[in-house]
């Protein structure tokens, strides 16, 4: 059954199938075949069925056809009658007959009751809805009261494409119920005239006219006119219904989705709320709705709904979401990309056809991981697939301000992983890439990166899923061998909407082939960073930029992108200013459509077609033309330009010869592309080989008169066998076919003034072409003209300029479009830019000015007003009016005052500005006067006006010349009836120059009032040096002060200045880094003070670097050698080194780093360089340069041969004697230099002794060796700790006790003063006081084991060292060393035990020191608690409770007593040695 009633629509589409393309191939009606009766009937009965208005039941329609059947028989002749066999066909097909109507009446009351049903459920909810509103709704009296059709809502304009429905409704209220009539153009719309077409309903006072699968020729103005007894309304809107190529996104960029099939709906279905213009980020989400009218709205049954891009239909996938319900379709992007940018279309199926919307969707890059990083690549694809091998290729990313992209990175994803693998090492630079060892059979996926300078892009969105498998035979892509194409055309923009504008431009030249498409990006005027019209390459050259903000001025550029990356940026497009309307508030509409399409050549491949011009512009100029082309054969028309035309001719390629085409014509101005011109006649592809020309073409009219007109044309295109000669012209009366030649003999001139015509009467005209072998084929008739001027037609003026003796030609129209223009022509040639003349239009005038006019210029001169009913004018320029008006022109021109210099101006001190003209002449009755900004300035406070006529000087002198004296100045003089005019325009960069100039003349003027600074800070370096700031100063006196500041913090030099010298100074003597700052002068007294800053930094600092390096470098010493033991150091004595000079130490030629081996460094008289563990490698040549930014200062010392030898040596015996010192036998510390103990108490005497190897420790009495035995034990443990401890003291124990340590390296020699007193005594006053530390003697090396005192020579070295050599009589110094004890019985060795100060001190020994553990305390003043803190001892005394003692022996081997006895200045010991003790005083306090 469900067959069965989709069978009369198959039988309605077969139907229209036959008779359609008859009626393209035949465009003239053919009268039709005979056919038997009942095929009438048929059709009528099938195309009845699809009538929407229809209410003829299935039995009526039966009815008819019995009536029909049941007519008087008709006797057939003899001749005529049917054999049996004819006959038994006839019964057949009337029982097939009837079996169809019986169907499709049974169909038909299927459906009619199917609509009964509905309609009675769509009125059961309608009634129930307004019962339910009328409840809660007071009774409003007023509605009884008889009143005139009123529309609540009134009927709105639709622009629609061609095949889309549109539905006008509106809403009429009147009392009684009015009855709406619809109208189209004026005409009543009868839905039984175009069955299908129209469908009019009424529901509940809303009225409604549906168009089903309108046409080009449904665009016309519908009205809806509601009338009753008290009256009639009108509501009126207008639909334009446009083509696949006359408007809007389809037609400006050529997309238009096609209908992916068939598909019936039973539902009415209208778009309302849709979606816009959409803009979107990378990674974001977008959503797409668009609500929808669904009528019946059945849950079950959702309307049909596809969803399109760039004219491919979109699947739902994991990138794509769609969804219809709730009155809505939706479609989702949750993860956008830039391969989501395009034009998307949304088409709903409905019972009358589709209904269609689009917009674009624009996708902008995320922010990028990297700042400058460019944006991701896009469209990644896999070809050429193998079993190992797949080429991988991408289009890559817009770059507007990034840097150009160096290269890609591609990656690969396993199927079932998400780990990507980077497939290439080093970028590859094109835009494809062959992916080598795959494993056969698994799945991958791609990604690409862009790499640039600043960084890496983010990844592309992965490709499809693709296997690697073997191929039988697979088309390998092969990229062009072009590289990237070349720049494409300039880009030409024309305003689209408020909001939007339209962008074409030409193909490149060269890299077409494997072209991807096109970037546009865009950028304000004034501004210098462009952005990015779109993502993603667009295929087609033209383009309309969305997002633009009104009241802006935009130029744009383009680039086309292939495999091999962006082309070059095309020129910028002209300016366009993004504007509300065109005009005075209104939008503009496009131009109707051009007409006249004629053949102007043919050579068998190609036609050249001429047209003309739309006969409306739409309000704007016409920017060009589109033609397109069919084979009458077929109903597809193709594109011939997409590029506009601006000419009226065409030339179509690629043609095939005896095929008939077919042509058609757009045209396009700023409100966008118009609607096509009718198809052209067809015209077949023949080449055309006869001997005379083709005919002229292009025929206009101008000038038309009451009595006479002109008409133009051009020249033939084919021009047959020979040159064209001549033309002749024919006219004939409106309707009429007698041509009447108006020339006898040939014209050479394409126009001619055609006169004695009848006025008010219409003519056409055609023009044919004459050359050697005859009149060539005549033009097209141009359409009627009637003899008449348009109302208020002027003539062409010819004159002189009264104030510049200018000879021009004027014409005022009498009628002007906002879009007019003026073309002037001579001869009816168009002048365009010519130097001899120059065109000014001022509203509805327009002048022709003549420079320089002379014989040449003479001829007929004409001016055409376009956009309008013909307004033209013609003026025939005399000699002798010519030479008149030169006559008139050198009398106006000459009474001028001839000047010698024009306006200008002069800077004077004090900030005056003196404006000066001078004329060449003068007379006393000469009179001027200044006008400065429109406003004459006369001789007053603030302005001195004067003039000598001996000089011709005229001049204006501005006292207080400030911000408000910006704008235009303008001297006029009348001399006599001669004048002058001068002006100087004083605003933005030069006023401010001006204005600065004269602020400081000002404030010189007034600073040199007091003291003030003649010369302002600078620097010199003296020989020495050292940096002077100086400055001199002027008008000063004795109260006069002077002071120097460094960032604010006032310096005071030791030499005062003297003001009174006229100069001041500020010495910076060993000038560094630390220097740097801003240095400020301040000099003032009761007149007021002046300041002078001077900023050591930058350029500054180093020119100051320079010049000290230049002294330095000059004065520089040869190098010398100094050993050290660490190395060899190479030494430059100059004046001052400081380490911001620029110093470079070579070796060999080769420059020297600072380093472990190397070590650079130097003092402020002198650099050196120390080459450390020196080897044979560091022999050769060593040069030090100092650079003082012009030249170079180089000292050089050759360290080889000999020279390296000796300093070799002396590094080797410095070494050997640092390390002896280093290791040789001593104390380090826990002995006091003067014990005092009571008589029966216990002595303890530790310390601690160092030495490596272990050193030999020896106790001595009055330089007697002590032995130990009960009452004096001695104890050495762990080779570390030393004790001599004697128990109950007496008296006889009082004496000079030491120790000796001593190695094979050398050794110590310690003495301690110790007193016993008894009981009782009392302590002298003078042994109070601080102990001494105890007083080691340096023991050099010996075998001799008593403390014999010895002498050791140490040779003097030869050459001059840094670190001062040892006293003669002492191998090893001993350094000072203030670090304070500690309490760890093994003290780490850092550094040598210090030495008390003496005439000849000791300086300090490259060779570290251990920390001593028992620092020397402070005198005369008591340290706290312990003057003499020392290490606990391993070997711990008793405690005695009589020595005056506050520590107890177990813990200290040193006695605390806050009393000691100082030790008595005695003679030297019994071990003397040239090294002075190793104890000092420390100004470091005892730390406990």
């Amino acid at each position: 059954m469900e067959g069965d009633r989709h069978a009369p629509d198959r039988c309605r589409a077969n139907v229209a199938n036959v008779f359609f393309p008859i009626s393209k191939v035949y465009p003239k009606p053919r009268p039709p075949a005979p056919t038997p009766p009942t095929l009438p009937l048929l059709c009528t009965l099938l195309i009845s069925r699809g009538r929407k208005s229809s209410s003829k039941s299935a039995s009526q329609v039966q009815a008819t056809a019995t009536e029909a059947m049941a007519e008087p028989a008709y006797t057939i002749p003899v001749f005529r009658q049917r054999t049996r066999e004819e006959t038994e066909g006839v019964e057949e097909y009337q029982r097939v007959s009837k079996k169809v109507e019986k169907g499709l009446a049974a169909i038909q009351e299927e459906i009619q009751r199917m609509r009964i049903s509905t309609k009675a459920q769509v009125d059961s909810l309608a009634i129930e809805k307004e019962v339910k509103q009328k409840m809660y709704r007071k009774v409003d009296v007023l509605e009884a009261i008889p009143r005139m059709p009123d529309f609540i809502v009134a009927l709105r304009p639709h622009t629609v494409w061609e095949k889309m429905p549109v539905k006008l409704f509106c809403t009429v209220l009147g009392t009684p119920m009015p009855v709406v009539k619809w109208y189209k153009g004026g005409v009543p719309v009868d839905p039984l005239s175009a069955p299908g077409k129209y469908k009019i309903e009424s529901k509940y006072g809303v009225h409604s006219l549906i168009i089903s699968r309108c046409a080009v020729s449904d665009t016309a103005d519908y009205s809806a006119v509601a009338t009753n007894t008290h009256g009639t309304a009108t509501s009126a809107a207008t639909v334009t219904v446009r083509s696949a190529g006359s408007g809007g996104w389809s037609s400006q960029i050529g997309i238009v989705p096609r209908l992916s099939g068939s598909h019936f709906s039973k539902l009415e279905v209208s778009l309302v709320d849709c979606f816009p213009v959409t803009f979107g980020v990378e990674g974001e989400s977008a959503s797409l709705l668009c609500s929808l009218v669904v009528v019946p709205d059945l849950p079950n049954l959702p309307p049909l709904v596809e969803w399109y891009r760039d004219d491919k239909l979109l699947q739902p996938g994991p990138l794509v979401d769609m969804s219809v319900g709730g009155s809505v379709a939706r479609l989702v992007l949750p993860h956008l990309a830039k391969d989501d940018e395009g034009l998307y279309t949304i088409r709903v199926y409905t019972k009358d056809g589709t209904s269609e919307h689009c917009a674009y969707l624009f996708v902008s890059d995320a922010t990028p991981p990297v700042a400058g990083a460019p944006g991701a690549p896009m469209s990644v694809k896999a070809y050429d697939i193998n079993s190992d091998y797949v080429l991988v290729a991408w289009k890559p990313p817009n770059t507007v301000n990034e840097a150009a992209i160096t290269g890609y990175f591609v990656d690969r994803c396993e199927e079932r992983s998400d780990s990507w693998v980077q497939c290439n090492d080093a970028p590859v630079k094109v835009c494809k890439y062959p992916v080598h060892g795959l494993k056969e059979g698994h799945s991958y996926r791609f990604r690409v990166r862009a790499v640039n300078s600043s960084g890496i892009s983010r990844a592309s969105r992965p490709s499809d899923r693709v296997t690697a498998l073997d191929a039988v035979e697979s088309a390998k892509l092969e990229g062009s061998h072009e590289g990237v194409p070349s720049a494409p055309g300039q880009p030409v923009a024309t305003r689209n909407t408020r909001s939007s504008a339209f962008v074409q431009w030409e193909a490149p030249k060269h890299g077409q082939q494997g072209l991807m498409g096109y970037y546009i990006d865009g950028r304000i005027v004034g501004s210098k960073d462009w952005f990015a019209c779109n993502h993603k390459p667009f295929k087609l050259n033209r383009f309309v930029v969305h997002g633009l903000t009104l009241g802006e001025t935009y130029v744009f550029r383009v680039q086309a992108v292939n495999v091999f990356g962006l082309s070059e940026e095309s020129q910028e497009s002209g300016p366009i200013s993004i504007e509300p309307a065109l005009g005075g508030g209104f939008e503009y509409a496009t131009p109707s459509s051009p007409y006249g399409i004629s053949l102007l050549n043919c050579d068998g491949s190609s036609m050249t077609v001429s047209w003309s011009s739309p006969k409306h512009c739409g309000g704007s100029r016409i920017s060009a033309y589109y033609v397109d082309k069919r084979d009458v054969d077929t109903l597809v028309w193709k594109e011939v330009n997409t590029s506009g035309i601006v000419d009226r001719v065409c030339t179509v390629d690629n043609l095939t010869e005896g095929t008939f085409y077919e042509f058609k014509v757009q045209a396009a101005n700023m409100a966008g592309v118009g609607l096509p011109s009718a198809p052209s006649l067809p015209m077949k592809c023949e080449a055309w080989t006869f001997e005379q020309p083709g005919p002229a073409y292009d025929l206009t009219f101008s000038e038309v008169r009451s009595h006479s007109l002109v008409l133009v044309w051009k020249a033939p295109v084919y021009t047959g066998a020979s040159a064209v000669s001549g033309y002749f012209v024919d006219m004939a009366k409106k309707g009429s076919c007698e041509f009447v030649a108006l020339n006898e003999e040939p014209i050479s001139q394409r126009y001619m003034q055609v006169r004695d015509l009848e006025e008010g009467e219409w003519y056409v005209f055609r023009v044919r072409t004459v050359n050697a072998h005859g009149i060539g084929r005549p033009s097209l008739v141009t359409e009627a003209v009637c003899a008449r001027p348009p109302p208020g037609t002027k003539e062409i003026v010819a004159g002189v300029d009264e104030e510049t003796g200018d000879i021009f030609l004027s014409l005022e129209a009498c009628d002007i479009s906002q879009t007019s223009a003026f073309i002037w022509s001579k001869n009816y040639k168009p002048i365009g830019e010519c130097p001899r003349v120059t065109v000014t239009t001022k509203g509805r005038t327009s002048r022709l000015s003549f420079i320089n006019p002379d014989k040449d210029d003479l001829g007929r001169y004409s001016v055409l007003v376009t956009d309008t009913d013909g307004v033209s004018a013609s003026h025939t320029l005399t000699e002798d009016a010519l030479n008149s008006m030169l006559e008139l022109s050198y009398a106006i021109r000459n009474p001028i005052v001839p000047l010698k210099h024009g306006l200008n101006y002069e800077v004077l001190e004090k900030g005056h500005v003196r404006f000066w003209v001078q004329a060449i002449k003068l007379t006393p009755a000469v009179t001027y006067r200044f006008v400065v900004n429109d406003k004459e300035v006369t001789s007053g406070e603030g302005h001195k006006i004067s003039h000598d006529v001996s000089t011709g000087v005229i001049q204006m002198i501005v006292d207080n010349f400030t911000r408000d004296s910006e704008g235009t100045y303008t001297v006029q003089i009348h001399d006599g009836k001669a004048k002058a005019q001068s002006s100087l325009v004083l605003v933005g960069d030069v006023f401010l120059a001006v204005l600065k100039e004269a602020e400081f003349q000002r404030r010189e003027y007034v600073r040199k009032q007091g003291a003030h600074f003649s010369e302002s800070v600078s620097f010199t370096v003296t020989d020495d040096c050292t940096v002077m700031l100086t400055c001199k100063v002027a008008n000063v006196k004795k109260e006069t002060t002077f002071h120097w500041y460094k960032e604010d913090e006032e310096i005071v030099p030791e030499t005062p200045p003297n003001v009174m010298s006229g100069a001041c100074a500020l010495p910076i003597p060993l000038f560094s880094r630390k220097d740097q700052g801003v240095y400020k002068a301040v000099i003032g007294d009761e007149r007021g003070k002046d300041t002078s800053t001077y900023d050591i930094s930058g350029e500054v600092f180093d020119d100051i670097i320079n010049a000290i390096a230049r002294i330095a470098g000059e004065s520089a010493s040869e190098l010398v050698v100094q050993c050290t033991p660490e190395g060899i150091r190479l030494q430059c004595y100059m004046n001052y080194y400081t380490e911001e000079m620029k110093t470079v130490w070579k070796h060999k030629e080769s420059k020297i780093a600072s380093s472990e081996k190397m070590r650079i460094g130097g003092t402020t008289e002198m650099a050196w360089m120390q080459i450390c563990d020196p080897s044979d490698k560091e022999k050769g040549l060593y040069t030090i340069e100092i650079s003082d930014g012009v030249k170079t200062h180089a000292r050089t010392f050759d360290l080889s041969g000999q020279a390296y030898t000796e300093a070799y040596e002396e590094y080797l015996r410095l070494k050997a004697a640092a390390f002896a010192e280093k290791n040789r036998g001593r104390v380090l510390g826990g002995l006091p230099d003067v014990v005092t103990i009571m008589e029966d108490k216990s002595l303890s005497l530790t310390c601690t002794v160092w030495g490596e190897p272990t050193p030999e420790v020896t106790w001595f009495k009055n330089e007697q060796e002590v032995a130990s035995n009960e009452h004096t034990r001695i104890t050495f443990d762990g080779g570390k700790f030393s004790s001599l401890v004697i128990n109950q003291v007496t008296p006889e124990d009082s004496g000079k006790y030491s120790i000796n340590v001593r190695n094979k390296y050398g050794g110590e020699f310690v003495e301690i003063t110790v007193s016993v007193y008894r009981h009782g005594e009392q302590i002298p006053e003078s042994k109070l006081g601080q102990p001494k530390m105890a007083t080691p003697a340096v023991i050099p090396p010996s075998k001799t084991p008593t403390p014999a005192s010895s002498k050791a020579q140490t040779p003097s070295m030869s050459m001059k060292s840094p670190t001062p050599a040892s006293t003669p009589k002492s191998p090893t110094p001993a350094p000072k060393s203030s670090t304070p004890a500690t309490k760890s019985p093994t003290p780490a060795p850092k550094s040598p035990t210090p030495a008390p100060k003496s005439p000849t001190p000791a300086p300090k020994s490259p060779t570290p020191a251990p920390k001593s553990p028992t620092p020397a305390p402070k005198s005369p003043t008591p340290a706290p608690k312990s003057p003499t803190p020392a290490p606990k001892s391993p070997t711990p005394a008793p405690k005695s409770p009589g020595i005056k003692s506050p520590t107890p022996l177990g813990k200290s081997p040193t006695p605390k007593s806050p009393t000691p006895t100082p030790r008595p200045r005695s003679p030297t010991p019994t071990f003397k040695s040239p090294t002075p003790p190793r104890f000092m005083k420390s100004p470091t306090p005892p730390r406990k």
